[in-house]
């Protein structure tokens, strides 16, 4: 037998793709400068008069007076708008007692401290609101803890019936005529 013929094969070396690196991005607002450098606390400093500049004094901000009725409409749309954004807490809580107007200062009383403390944390976003919705920007919120004001809810049907019976004492006569048990 005679040997076969070599047959050369061409194979294509396998081509090496490198992973993309991530490039930081170019800072082209100007010289940088150390965080603990004289430079950049002069930078700082010019920012913040730059900012006060922009910024209008107290005594030419607007004081349109507005009425409860006017408070209480603002109040609601921002509920409203907190609860369709998914802050429900937030939207709770300005719900829970109807706010009272006293001047320009908003008075809310809420059931417990800790609700006291949320309401507080996202009432900025409410202040600014208010103020930019009424024209007035002597408005403040005040928020008074009242331990009163926690309701108490019936779970139980004794619980049910004492609750029915004390709004109604009526319930307590249709009990008998119809011999119900509780």
């Amino acid at each position: 037998m005679e040997p076969l013929p070599a047959i050369e094969l061409e194979v294509e070396a396998p081509e090496i793709i490198a992973p993309p690196v991530a490039k930081p991005p170019e800072h082209t607002e100007g010289v940088r400068v150390s965080a603990l450098s004289l430079s950049s606390i002069r930078m700082k400093r010019e920012m913040a008069k730059s900012q006060k500049a922009n910024q209008k004094p107290h005594d030419e901000l607007p004081r349109e007076p507005f009425t409860e009725n006017d408070m209480r409409l603002q109040w609601d749309k921002f509920a409203q708008r907190l609860s369709d954004n998914g802050q429900k807490i937030m939207a709770t809580y300005m719900h829970m007692n109807d706010p009272i107007l006293d001047g320009t200062t908003i008075k809310l009383e809420l059931p417990n401290e800790g609700s006291k403390v949320d309401f507080d944390n996202g009432k900025h976003d409410l202040l600014g609101y208010l103020r930019g919705k009424l024209h007035n920007h002597d408005i403040i919120i005040e928020t008074h803890v009242n331990e009163t004001t926690e309701r108490k809810y019936a779970f139980t049907p004794e619980e049910k019936y004492e609750k029915l019976k004390a709004m109604n004492p009526a319930v307590e006569l249709l009990r008998k005529a119809f011999d119900l048990d509780i």
